[in-house]
Formats: C-alpha cells, structure tokens, sequence
C-alpha cells in the first residue's frame, strides 16, 4: 500500500518540484497540495496523510503554527525550509527530518527512506513526542529570536528585530518599517507579531505594533486616545485601549 501524502508550500514552483520527484517513487501517492496553512489544516483533518512535507515560512500561517493547530492529529512531518543553518538546530534535534531549499533528489529520497520508515514501523508516538519537543522549543525560541526570516519577490530576506521600528498592516500586506528603509511583505499582522519578541514589540492598534526601544514618548490626542513618537519623529496613532499595557511595559524597560 502506499503512502499518502501532501504537499504544503505557498510556492507553486516549490510544490512543483516535491510533486515531480515524487512522481518516480513507486511508495508514495500524493493526495492533495496546499498552498497556505488554513488548507493544510483542513486537507490533514479531512485527507489523513500520512507524511506532510510542510514549508516553514508561510503568510498566515507558518508550518509550525499548523503542527500547533494539530498537535496530537499529526502524520509525520517532514519540513521544507528556505532558513539558513543556524535556525535549523531544533530540527536537526527534534523533527523527523527537513529539507533545505534548494535540495537534490538525493537529499530528497534520503528524506524518503527516513519518513517510510517511521510510518511502514508505525512509530507514531515517536513521531509525536519529538513534534512536541520541537514545537516545545519553537515557543521557546520565540522570545529571543535572533533574526528572522521572510519570503520577498520569491527570495528569503533575513531581518534582525533589532532594525524594526515599527509594523503596519496595509490591506494584504505588512509593511515592517527599519532603520535602513521599508520592507512590504504579503503576510498579516498577526502572523507577523507571533515571530516577534513580546518583551521588545508591542500592538497599539488593529494595524500596529511598535518596537519599544524606539519610542520617544505618548501624547494624548482627543478623545482618550494617544500618539506615539517614535525615535525617528514618526507620529503613530494608538488606541486608548492599549495605552495602559504600553505604559507599563515602558516603564520596565527604564
């Protein structure tokens, strides 16, 4: 019997390439793709794989947010990702395997040959309990990240938090404000404050979040509401609502 399996990547060429060198693998059948986490989610509860190969780094929803979403009702999962070396200790520990883009279809039948053998052995409490200690590690990793990493035109740009002044929802678009310039990347605010650091950013409206070690001061506006000045002289509008919560975590950071 075969083994089912899906393709997750938000990158039709990418899916393409898995698709074609799975094509010669008389072990594997490829019961459906997805091309965002929401779909992924879905296709796993209503398809039942039994191997993912799940990109990481997806607006929305990224990899790792989907095997939060279904902790316990995971396949096994091998991950695709566009990180560089130094972000893939965690999965060098913890995940069945992964895959670096670019790969060769050596590298991908080694992938291969791990994954049947965990799911032809019916090792799936192993499978879990190192998805649980990955994503375990992921939540960890989440306070202190040391850059990020972020898909623009097709490439993967790495951007240290440290440069973020400030971000802003724009439509289907984040615009993450630096230093150096603005960055646009097709993703959602939320998506985007769950990669940053708690302790250093900050959401003062629906389309907001402020780096706090580059606000100058508040003012008061009308009405209860507020503007932040940031380092730079930029004016943001801040919701009275999130006036109390900026005010104390500024005032730790003293």
């Amino acid at each position: 019997m075969k083994i089912r399996t899906l393709i997750v990547d938000d990158e039709a060429p990418a899916r393409a390439r898995i698709r074609q060198l799975l094509a010669d693998e008389e072990h594997f059948e490829i019961v459906g793709e997805c091309a965002n986490g929401r779909q992924a989610i879905a296709a796993i509860q209503a398809d039942k794989p039994q191997l993912v190969f799940l990109d990481i780094q997806m607006p929305r929803l990224s990899g790792i947010e989907v095997c939060r979403s279904l902790e316990k009702d995971l396949p096994v999962v091998v991950f695709v990702t566009a990180y560089d070396a130094f972000a893939l200790e965690a999965f060098e520990v913890h995940a069945v395997d992964y895959l670096l883009k670019p790969f060769d279809r050596a590298r991908f039948q080694k992938s291969l040959r791990r994954a049947r053998e965990l799911v032809e052995r019916g090792r799936q409490d192993q499978v879990q309990e190192r998805l649980a200690a990955l994503l375990a590690d992921a939540r960890l990793g989440e306070a202190r990240p040391e850059r990020l990493a972020f898909k623009v035109d097709g490439k993967v740009v790495f951007i240290q938090p440290t440069d973020i002044e400030w971000v802003e929802a724009d439509g289907n678009y984040v615009d993450l404000h630096q230093v150096a310039g603005k960055v646009r990347l097709r993703e959602t605010l939320g998506g985007i404050e769950t990669q940053l650091p708690a302790s250093r950013f900050m959401r003062i409206s629906r389309s907001l979040i402020v780096n706090l070690d580059r606000v100058k001061e508040i003012q008061p506006l009308f009405y209860g509401d507020f503007v932040v000045i940031m380092q730079n002289n930029a004016r943001l509008a801040m919701s009275r609502n999130f006036r109390d919560r900026l005010e104390k975590l500024l005032e730790k950071k003293k």
